[in-house]
């Protein structure tokens, strides 16, 4: 592979953002199409954005959740603008499905004083000091901005109409503004990559997830880590702004996503000091890129030539370490050992 070669990126949400920024590290010959009119306006508009490795997961997969966190720090010392708030995590009556070794068990006394403002406390928590959260808008956005600084071509307001391939190779995309030519197209559309890819002959296993994304205005800043418990699970986006997350349950009048919303809020009024003073100021639906495992899909398809899938959850998590070793491969011709778990190719592999 040569440096100069055509780079088409499809989708600007957060982890095609990231790709951007990526590969225009390394070629200036990258373009990066996006449907809506800026970057960051589906699943990352209505994302939680906690980095959040300490989950359990597969061993195979344990290396890039494992470096997410220096990655970050990584992209700190590169791009000054890049804010993220490292105030740590605090969980607690919830199920059980952490690495521990990455958290500290602390006591009362300790989650007082970590989170002066909560009007009951359990006998004990777990705490990631070391985990983050950001404004996924605002960081996607200035991934896209450097990009283009590096020499990246932009083009929003232009949808993707259709993969062409010539001899089992992809050559560029049919879109909204007319025929964009490629040497290599990297699908960064979330769980829009299986409408896209069908047409090929071939199934992406990704599904969307809804999540429930609940906005508040806060008169002060009321929480200071990301607590995460059997009530609710919150966290400051600014001082005068507060986030939840709830699960989507259906669309019942009981259960939907606003009655969802509404009780969230309730709570958190309820549960926190100073917690009247809030108001209620959103509630949106994200529709999360679930593959079938639960676990990223990167790399080349391996009958298509040039066609390179990027999709996972969770995008704010993995984006950045997974679009650095993406892009060597893209670039350099290599396969990066810490994606070799991530292939599409998984999905088909029977067992005898």
């Amino acid at each position: 592979m040569m440096k100069n070669q055509k780079i088409v990126i499809v989708g600007a949400g957060f982890v095609g953002a990231a790709m951007a920024y990526s590969l225009s590290k390394q070629n200036q010959n990258v373009t990066l199409i996006e449907t809506n009119s800026s970057a960051a306006c589906e699943a990352t508009q209505k994302s939680f954005a906690w980095i959040h490795p300490s989950g359990r997961v597969l061993e195979k997969f344990r290396y890039l959740y494992d470096a997410s966190i220096a990655e970050y720090h990584e992209l700190e010392k590169e791009l000054p603008g890049l804010e993220i708030k490292w105030d740590g995590a605090l969980t607690w009556e919830v199920p059980t499905d952490i690495e521990k070794s990455r958290k500290q068990l602390v006591k009362r006394q300790q989650i007082i004083e970590l989170e002066p403002n909560l009007k009951e406390y359990p006998k004990e928590a777990y705490y990631a000091h070391d985990e983050g959260a950001l404004d996924p808008i605002l960081t996607a956005k200035l991934f896209v901005k450097k990009a283009e600084e590096n020499g990246a071509n932009i083009l929003f307001d232009t949808k993707v109409m259709q993969i062409i391939t010539e001899a089992s190779k992809v050559v560029g995309v049919n879109t909204s503004k007319g025929f964009i030519e490629s040497d290599v197209l990297v699908l960064a559309t979330g769980a829009a990559i299986p409408e896209l890819c069908k047409p090929l002959g071939f199934d992406v296993p990704v599904a969307p997830s809804p999540s429930i994304l609940i906005r508040m205005k806060s008169k002060e800043k009321l929480i200071h880590t990301l607590v995460s418990n059997a009530k609710f699970e919150a966290r400051q986006l600014t001082d005068d702004t507060l986030l939840a997350a709830e699960d989507y349950i259906d669309e019942s009048e009981q259960n939907g996503p606003e009655a969802v919303g509404k009780r969230a809020f309730e709570i958190l009024r309820h549960s926190l000091k100073g917690g009247e003073k809030l108001v209620l100021e959103s509630i949106k639906v994200g529709l999360r890129p679930m593959p079938e495992d639960g676990y990223p899909i990167v790399g080349f398809h391996d009958q298509i030539k040039g066609l390179y899938l990027t999709v996972m959850h969770s995008a704010v998590t993995l984006a950045p370490i997974i679009s650095r070793l993406a892009a060597n491969e893209i670039i350099n011709n290599v396969q990066m050992k810490e994606l070799e778990s991530c292939r599409l190719i998984r999905f088909s592999c029977e067992v005898d």
